[in-house]
């Protein structure tokens, strides 16, 4: 029998860390609305974001704060790689296994982190975790995915991973390359896998 709590889930936390010096340097800069779109470790002890900026607030950053910027030709918003160290909140995220898929302000000061949770242990122990340096973190969404018998479990967990995080949307969220990076597989195998298992979903469609 399937354990219920196995699997990834797919959470999203409104966090208020007064303590986050991203937040910091963007509220001494007065810039408002970013949103933040990627988390890594680094072997420095750094943690390195990668923010998207409005263009109308680009000015307002200066010069050498940033690693690298360039500009989303789809959108026209800024993307710039910003490096901080003590990231308490995104460091613990991805010390469980996690992704972030998603990341917001908000007007009262807080981060919303959406993220995947290789499972459900995983998430009770960001949440557990968070608690116990002092924050409260609210619980916006927490879901995870169904099996439904057409796939195997390794196609429906690579499809449904690929849904979250914005595969499927026009314009893409990701690109085939971040995605492969994130399940940690290889290129050729990721598209083998979306190729075998849409041809099963559209199979199992056009049968019905």
């Amino acid at each position: 029998m399937e354990d219920p709590q196995n699997g990834p889930y797919i959470v999203s936390l409104e966090i208020v860390n007064k303590q986050c010096k991203l937040l910091r340097t963007f509220k001494d800069l007065d810039v408002q609305d970013f949103k933040l779109i990627d988390v890594r470790s680094l072997s420095e002890g750094l943690t390195r974001h990668l923010v998207k900026i409005p263009s109308e607030q680009i000015n307002n950053i200066p010069e050498g704060l940033f690693q690298k910027k360039q500009i989303d030709k789809r959108t026209l918003e800024h993307l710039a790689w910003f490096e901080s160290d003590g990231c308490e909140v995104c460091n613990l995220i991805l010390s469980r296994g996690s992704f972030l898929v998603a990341g917001r302000s908000t007007e009262n000061g807080a981060l919303i982190h959406t993220f995947i949770a290789p499972n459900f242990e995983a998430f009770k122990s960001v949440v557990s975790s968070l608690e116990n340096i002092g924050l409260e973190p609210k619980i916006l969404r927490i879901g995870k995915y169904k099996r439904t018998g057409i796939l195997t479990e390794r196609q429906e967990r690579v499809l449904w991973l690929a849904l979250q995080t914005g595969f499927f949307e026009f314009p893409r969220k990701i690109n085939t390359i971040e995605l492969s990076g994130r399940l940690g597989i290889a290129l050729s195998t990721l598209s083998e896998i979306l190729r075998r298992g849409i041809r099963r979903l559209l199979e199992h469609h056009f049968e019905t």
